[in-house]
């Protein structure tokens, strides 16, 4: 039995990094935008250059199995090197592997760093988006929770299946949509999120998926497709938790952003080991908050993910103010 399967993509990432670049900042009727701008049709020399793994599946299969917890991954990988060094990653990270393999390429990424450490990223998704619910050992599925990333094409019908199929053996969900996935509207996620347990978004996703800007209406609303707990990050900004009792809401303490891919990811998987193990949303807070940090002090967005012990140091010294109030 396992405590939980990470059902999402894979990919190579590679981290560029070089300070030829310029900030561009472009204001509109519809807010601000930051864009990332290199001198066109020039050789641009790259100051440092570094390959890990990635995607929302094996980035939340490995937090979870340093944070303690019997894990496995569901995805789709390719054939050749890129396909071996993931599955080399996973197995060195006690991770279980259940996934197919195709002829195709693994997703693959490039991630460009910025002047404000913040990043682009230019993503191929490969084959993780043809998973088919036929090559997934659903017998091996013994689980006390399904995380789901985002998928698309058909891997996404395989989602609503296996939404379907935790629903059957009473198997909680855990959600964690993307933008392109949330800008496509409840009415298309409608199937996963009626099964869902608890649904982990940042507030551009819950915006897109409700169609409202105010907070509260926003935490009402994802509340109201079905999930029983809700929790909206907003990067640096305050973020807010909603049970069916209860709004949280803390602020992140403030640290240097080296990069803050995987950032996402952290607090998501970390939220869920804490309701896992206490059943307690502020401590789930305080544990998500507290994996995140550490993933954004460093590249890369699994390098610095926390043990359970280490996790629990690292709450004690940030000191998290958690502010509760009744619904």
């Amino acid at each position: 039995m396992y405590d939980v399967i990470t059902v999402g993509s894979a990919t190579v990432d590679v981290f560029a990094r070089t300070h030829f670049s310029e900030l561009i900042k472009i204001i509109d009727p519809k807010g601000e935008t930051d864009l990332l701008a290199f001198p066109s049709g020039s050789k641009i020399l790259i100051d440092d250059i570094e390959f890990n793994t990635g995607g929302g599946g094996t980035n939340t299969a490995v937090a979870l199995s340093r944070l303690g917890h019997k894990v496995a991954f569901v995805g789709k990988l390719g054939k050749g090197t890129n396909s071996e060094f993931i599955h080399k990653n996973l197995v060195k990270e006690k991770v279980h592997l259940l996934c197919a393999h195709g002829k195709g390429n693994t997703g693959y990424s490039i991630i460009l760093d910025t002047l404000e450490h913040d990043r682009t990223i230019l993503t191929y998704k490969g084959i993780n988006d043809q998973l088919s619910i036929k090559e997934i050992p659903l017998k091996k599925l013994k689980t006390k929770w399904l995380y789901f990333g985002a998928m698309m094409g058909e891997s996404f019908k395989t989602l609503e299946e296996l939404a379907d199929f935790a629903h059957r053996k009473n198997i909680k969900i855990a959600f964690n949509p993307s933008t392109y996935l949330a800008e496509k509207g409840a009415k298309y996620l409608r199937k996963i999120l009626n099964n869902t347990d608890l649904l982990v978004l940042n507030k551009e996703e819950a915006s897109l998926l409700v169609g409202q800007e105010h907070i509260e209406d926003v935490l009402f609303k994802l509340r109201g497709l079905g999930p029983k707990i809700v929790a909206v990050t907003d990067g640096k900004n305050q973020l807010y938790v909603i049970d069916k009792e209860h709004i949280y809401t803390a602020k992140p303490p403030k640290v240097k952003v080296v990069d803050s891919t995987g950032a996402g990811d952290a607090f998501a998987s970390s939220f869920l080991c804490g309701i896992m193990r206490k059943n307690n949303i502020e401590f789930a807070i305080k544990l998500g908050l507290a994996n995140s940090i550490s993933v954004i002090k460093y590249y890369g967005a699994k390098n610095i993910l926390l043990t359970y012990k280490e996790a629990m140091n690292a709450i004690k010294r940030l000191k998290i103010k958690i502010h509760k109030k009744k619904i």
